[in-house]
């Protein structure tokens, strides 16, 4: 019991600091102290992705009869999952109090969301990801409707909940014809029963429903409708949330379940797999064009990226895990980049949200225009920036799977992209005259904004070393 408690002790630590927290700040001036709440979750979470990167080579380890596993790659991915969640919160922390939006709960529901996330991706046991799941989960749709004051905001909450619910009821489903026809719920018994290369009907009609389930975590095609408007509709930090850590670990559930649990039967989920990847390519490429919202193109943004990863866990092989997680790690640093910059975007005081008010910006704010340059054009996959490297790996998995035809159509998707991304660009240094846009001048938003602009160049020198530890965490979970 003692080792199990040993194993799981990051979670405890962020679960308890959540809890202590929430009665502090009950017992206090309440929202007066959301400020430093902020602050101190960021360093708690911090402090833990430290912790897990000093001491990530424990080995493989596993807790409460093999429900729960610490391996290297639920470390890896719970760093990038700490470390983005941290960031956005001190990213939207000026925004909320602002706009009195900031209570003591933000915080506390971003810590809890992170919780389980960081079960999600240590999942052993068909339980354990669904307690893992719904933890994140409810967090989540809390946060959306956080602004009670505002329509969209609501609506935002309320489709999430109830598309949410559905897709934990297939979830659920598949989740129990897998039981049944397994007879257990150990991710490791259920690969024994899968056999190799042999899977009951019953069986693969549970693995269905699962990915179906997983994919509206990650808003794969078809599975994505409700982030466009969850994206618009959440107060823009909380949207900045949605785009980074809760993707890292959908992900990486995702891919604990197809090798953990359906890993002798790869030939089976790789076609469903590579379908919603290239569905979500496409879809995410073409529908982002007639967007003029930047919050909503950073939806569909979204999902087309989410389709590139899901391109390197189609591959069904260590060097398609190791793309798709250095793939999220870049992607997550590409967003909190951009969501930085949207953050700033304001006029008369109020928010901003329309691209068009972007016209000669680059005339206002030379380097922040830079800045935005250089993430867009990472985040279209133009060479040299770190995001070329990130499709490219992707493209590279799936090659070597003997799924080219799926790394055509992601070179495609790419480049019809890449029109919305350079808009943007097109808008800032030759848009037409018109309102300046204001910017504000928060220190934490711009040096967000330019770290990870200067990410997107210095990374290309050896990807900071991510390429290595992508492929020590991929070879622990594909074995």
């Amino acid at each position: 019991m003692q080792s199990d408690l040993n194993v799981i002790l990051p979670e405890i630590i962020l679960s308890l600091y959540a809890m202590l927290a929430l009665l502090g700040a009950v017992y206090t001036t309440k929202d007066k102290a959301a400020s430093l709440i902020v602050w101190m979750t960021a360093a708690v979470m911090v402090i833990l992705g430290v912790w897990l990167l000093v001491y990530g080579d424990a080995g493989d380890r596993t807790a409460f009869f093999g429900m729960f596993i610490d391996d290297g790659f639920a470390r890896f991915s719970k760093v990038v999952i700490l470390f983005s969640a941290a960031a956005v919160l001190v990213m939207g922390q000026e925004y909320m109090l602002r706009r009195g939006m900031l209570r003591f709960e933000y915080p506390l529901l971003v810590a809890l969301a992170v919780v389980g996330m960081m079960v999600m991706v240590s999942a052993g046991d068909l339980m354990t990801l669904y307690m893992g799941l719904e933890l994140q989960s409810l967090s989540l749709y809390v946060m959306a409707s956080i602004r009670r004051d505002s329509a969209k905001a609501t609506e935002a909450g309320l489709k999430y909940f109830v598309l949410g619910a559905l897709s934990s009821g297939l979830l659920l489903y598949g989740a129990s014809l897998v039981y049944g026809f397994s007879g257990t719920t150990l991710f490791s018994g259920i690969i024994l029963a899968a056999g190799d290369g042999q899977v009951s009907l019953g069986l693969l009609f549970g693995l269905v429903f699962i990915i179906s389930g997983l994919a509206f975590k990650v808003s794969a095609v078809p599975f994505h409708m409700w982030t466009p408007d969850v994206y618009e509709g959440a107060p823009t930090p909380v949207t900045a949330f949605f785009a980074t850590a809760p993707k890292v670990a959908a992900m990486g559930l995702f891919a604990r379940v197809m090798f953990d649990a359906f890993g002798g039967v790869i030939g089976d989920w790789q076609q469903i797999v590579a379908l919603l990847s290239l569905l979500s390519m496409f879809l995410g490429a073409f529908a982002a064009i007639s967007q003029t919202n930047i919050k909503r193109l950073m939806a569909y943004s979204s999902i087309a990226h989410m389709g590139y990863a899901l391109m390197g866990l189609a591959a069904g092989t260590v060097v398609g895990v190791q793309a798709m997680l250095i793939y999220m790690a870049i992607y997550v640093t590409m967003n909190i980049g951009v969501f930085a910059f949207i953050l700033t975007m304001e006029r008369d005081g109020q928010p901003v949200v329309d691209i068009a008010s972007l016209n000669l910006y680059s005339r206002v704010q030379p380097g922040r225009a830079f800045a935005v340059l250089l993430l867009m054009f990472s985040l279209a996959g133009v060479p040299p920036l770190i995001g070329f490297f990130a499709k490219l790996w992707v493209l590279r998995a799936a090659v070597d799977a003997n799924l080219g035809w799926l790394a055509v159509a992601g070179v495609l998707a790419s480049a019809i992209a890449a029109f919305y991304y350079l808009r943007i660009v097109f808008y800032m240094y030759f848009g037409k005259e018109g309102a300046v846009l204001e910017t504000g001048r928060s220190p934490v938003l711009w040096t967000m904004l330019m770290a990870s602009a200067a990410i997107m160049l210095i990374g290309i020198v050896n990807l900071f070393g991510i390429e290595a530890a992508a492929e020590a965490a991929a070879m622990t979970l594909v074995n």
